[in-house]
């Protein structure tokens, strides 16, 4: 399965921007994971449907209320299916 693994960056952190990338990847059926890097960007592994993962792309460019992305970076990888979507601390 093709995981997405994008890296999205700006004020991303203590801002909500986890708990909002997990309840819309949650509502959309998209699984894997969100987490705080130390550098300040945010890493997200994402498993879905090609148009289900586009359209949870663009709730990653909308974020928090309080965040703002500046920019995504994107690549996709062949890793083991996630069962669920969570974030790690």
């Amino acid at each position: 399965m093709k995981t997405y693994h994008f890296l999205v960056k700006g004020r991303v952190q203590g801002v909500g921007y986890r708990i909002t990338t997990q309840l819309n990847a949650q509502r959309l059926g998209v699984k894997g994971v969100v987490r705080n890097l130390s550098n300040g960007d945010v890493e997200v592994f994402a498993q879905g449907e090609d148009i289900i993962i586009q359209n949870f792309k663009k709730y990653l460019k909308i974020g928090s209320i309080m965040s703002k992305v500046t920019s995504i970076e994107e690549s996709i990888l062949d890793t083991e299916k996630f069962e669920e979507f969570k974030s790690k601390y």
